[in-house]
């Protein structure tokens, strides 16, 4: 390591104003602070100091979607050589290995497209490449279906980057989170790509060697479709992530991993997590005092297990940039996220999964919530001292 320090130490000064290089600089300061802290000291005002700063904190994040992802890798390759009806015929590297070869390439795709677009900004702005992409860029491939066109998820990202994050002012100034417009866009621009059950399995659109009776056809297509009782999965396969759906949100056990990672090391709100599983439980217990039909029948707490929500509850809401600020609000922000959802999952026939939207459009109602709070607690204050000097 001391080697490669001397090395970028030795290359530097071409990078800096007057170097050679300098139209480079951002990605070289990109690189840099990557693999080491930054020198940087703050020079006035107050400042609370820690060991850690936002690229560490940022890498906790990738670190814990990491079970996700690994379990993501493995179901691509489970369901892919399940439609072809050999999977008794396959190791688990074997397996493993076909999943890794769908997905990596979507990693590479948005990682690449969204860094470049980053640098660029960051150069014309002569900034710092911020580091909030760092959990983007897996986030991205983690909320697509594994047979997405890579191209699409470019494109996605291109957006998600541009619209969703530098027009706002770059990162730490935008109002929607950046993987759930990259989603959004690809749902609402190429729908066929994105819903349906021909998405979920990898191989499944071509339709050659495909088993009869096979169906990639996720939980809540089954739900929506009034189609439960002749759904395969139990809810061991629900928990553990054994069916089909988004490469990183199928296993809730992988999912709540992460979980624990984020609220030990304090990154991730604990709140917001647990309220919005707490709205998720209240709509669907009310959805279940008037069922009149199926979906609207699913246990409570299946709910929380299925297509996106615990993934979005953990990973989405608890986005910092797009996510309500103030003590109070955290708890209103994640209990709306979780109640909508399940509204929108249930009671809207062509929607069958409604944690993206109902993010979305909590993520912009969020600095409206801490307005209220913040001026609640103005007059709360104001009123005690009234008390006090009477």
């Amino acid at each position: 390591m001391k080697g490669l320090r001397n090395y970028l130490d030795k290359i530097k000064p071409n990078f800096e104003k007057g170097g050679k290089l300098e139209k480079f600089h951002s990605l070289f300061d990109a690189v840099e602070t990557l693999l080491y802290v930054p020198d940087k000291v703050t020079t006035s005002g107050s400042h609370i100091r820690d060991a850690i700063d936002m690229k560490r904190t940022m890498i906790i994040v990738v670190m814990a979607m990491v079970p996700a992802l690994l379990f993501g890798i493995w179901n691509a390759g489970n369901f892919h050589f399940q439609s072809l009806g050999i999977l008794q015929e396959k190791t688990f590297w074997q397996v493993f290995g076909y999943g890794l070869l769908k997905v990596l390439p979507i990693i590479i795709v948005s990682y690449v497209t969204g860094l470049t677009i980053e640098i660029i900004f960051a150069q014309i702005r002569h900034h710092d490449v911020p580091e909030g992409f760092f959990v983007t860029g897996m986030l991205i491939p983690l909320v697509m279906p594994v047979d997405v066109p890579l191209w699409m998820v470019s494109v996605s990202t291109v957006f998600a980057v541009i619209i969703g994050v530098e027009v706002f002012g770059g990162a730490g100034m935008n109002i929607l989170n950046p993987a759930l417009t990259a989603r959004a866009f690809l749902f609402f621009a190429y729908p066929s790509e994105m819903s349906g059950d021909k998405v979920w399995v990898a191989g499944l659109k071509g339709g050659e060697g495909i088993v009869d009776g096979f169906s990639g056809e996720t939980i809540m297509g089954y739900a929506a479709g009034g189609k439960l009782e002749q759904m395969p999965y139990s809810v061991s396969d629900m928990f553990f992530g054994f069916i089909p759906g988004s490469i990183g949100e199928t296993s809730t056990l992988a999912i709540l991993i992460g979980a624990i990672i984020l609220i030990y090391t304090g990154v991730g709100s604990w709140k917001i997590i647990a309220s919005v599983f707490a709205g998720g439980a209240i709509m669907g217990l009310l959805l279940n005092l008037f069922a009149v039909n199926e979906y609207m029948a699913l246990p409570f707490w299946q709910h929380l297990i299925i297509g996106g929500f615990a993934f979005g509850a953990v990973f989405m809401a608890t986005d910092p940039v797009s996510a309500a600020q103030t003590e109070k609000g955290k708890w209103i922000y994640g209990f709306l996220i979780g109640f909508l959802a399940i509204l929108i999952r249930v009671l809207n026939p062509a929607y069958p999964e409604g944690v993206m939207l109902a993010i979305l459009l909590m993520n912009v109602f969020a600095p409206l919530i801490d307005h209220y709070v913040v001026e609640a607690n103005i007059k709360k204050r104001l009123k005690r001292l009234k008390t006090l000097k009477a």
